[in-house]
């Protein structure tokens, strides 16, 4: 099968292609015809190595596995013989969070890892690309944060994988929301729900009288001490970037009365629960797609590289 696997840490061209033998599946396992996966900000991370903390986990010297990619969407090929919730022909929406492996023609995934049927008026590429950003958003807004009707939230990054689902998942719950994005990205942002839009190219929300409930920083580019004045007095601060400062300051924060931080690592909290809760609202129109690029598998390293310009507007994904 066509793989694309890295046998180093480094840029985008350690990325290469090469033939690899077909798995076959356990007997709870299922082997997937992958037709989607997704390029983020994370497989960047896992790329690069950097932060140092994934060599810490994946190995210090090389990546421990060759093959990267968590979030895929395809179609069942084979089950193993004690798999009893789907069966061959099936569309899948599947994550891979222990041992990743999306970047390659078929995968292997136990019927217990974060699995679930894709809705007939979904495609492959919707799929995958709410489970994108979407799985991160509903883990912050709705289990963190518990956000609920009528609260402000305040979402900076809010035309990215994450952001853009932010929106959409925070209108869902009955939230006033703002987003923050580039002028050139207001509309799109707007159509996802926003109320409000700052354009962060001519205001900083960080320096107005504006108070919110939640202010979700789904780009890890503002720290907790310069959205303190942001936040209502028992307003909660989330970062999707795992700084150390951050995980200090969760500590600090958690003990006190006031002002909170907060960081989760969403990929490793995700279930079938949540895949199929994600399913069901793109399905009902809810959750809307947002693709700004498409490359075929042996493009990836420019995706990598497109994702890194940090110009992205939602999701970008690899096709088969």
């Amino acid at each position: 099968m066509k793989s694309m696997v890295q046998l180093s840490y480094g840029p985008p061209q350690v990325i290469v292609l090469q033939e690899r033998p077909k798995p076959s599946p356990g007997r709870k396992e299922l082997l997937i015809r992958v037709h989607a996966a997704k390029v983020g900000p994370s497989d960047c991370a896992f790329r690069k190595g950097d932060p140092f903390m994934i060599k810490l986990l994946y190995g210090l010297s090389k990546p421990k596995f060759a093959i990267g990619g968590t979030e895929l969407a395809g179609v069942v090929e084979a089950v193993g013989k004690d798999v009893r919730r789907f069966k061959q022909g099936d569309r899948v929406l599947g994550m891979s969070v222990k041992n990743f492996g999306a970047y390659a023609e078929y995968k292997c995934l136990s019927e217990e890892s974060p699995v679930t049927a894709i809705p007939d008026n979904l495609s492959f590429e919707e799929a995958v690309g709410v489970c994108d950003g979407g799985a991160t958003a509903l883990t912050f807004l709705r289990d963190k944060a518990r956000l609920r009707k009528g609260q402000k939230v305040l979402i900076n990054g809010a035309s990215g994988a994450v952001g853009i689902y932010a929106v959409q998942l925070a209108r869902f719950y009955g939230a006033e929301v703002t987003g923050v994005c580039s002028g050139a990205n207001e509309r799109m942002v707007r159509n996802a729900g926003a109320d409000f839009v700052i354009d962060y190219t001519r205001e900083d929300f960080t320096k107005t009288d504006n108070a919110y409930d939640v202010v979700f920083d789904a780009v890890g580019r503002r720290s907790f001490s310069a959205c303190k004045r942001a936040l209502t007095a028992q307003g909660i601060y989330l970062t999707t970037a795992p700084r150390l400062s951050v995980l200090i300051q969760m500590i600090g924060t958690s003990l006190l009365k006031g002002k909170r931080a907060m960081f989760a690592t969403a990929g490793l909290l995700q279930n079938e629960a949540n895949l199929k809760f994600l399913m069901e609202l793109a399905g009902n129109g809810t959750l809307n797609a947002v693709i700004d690029r498409r490359y075929p598998l042996e493009r990836l390293p420019d995706a990598h590289a497109y994702v890194e310009t940090e110009r992205k507007k939602g999701n970008v994904l690899v096709v088969f």
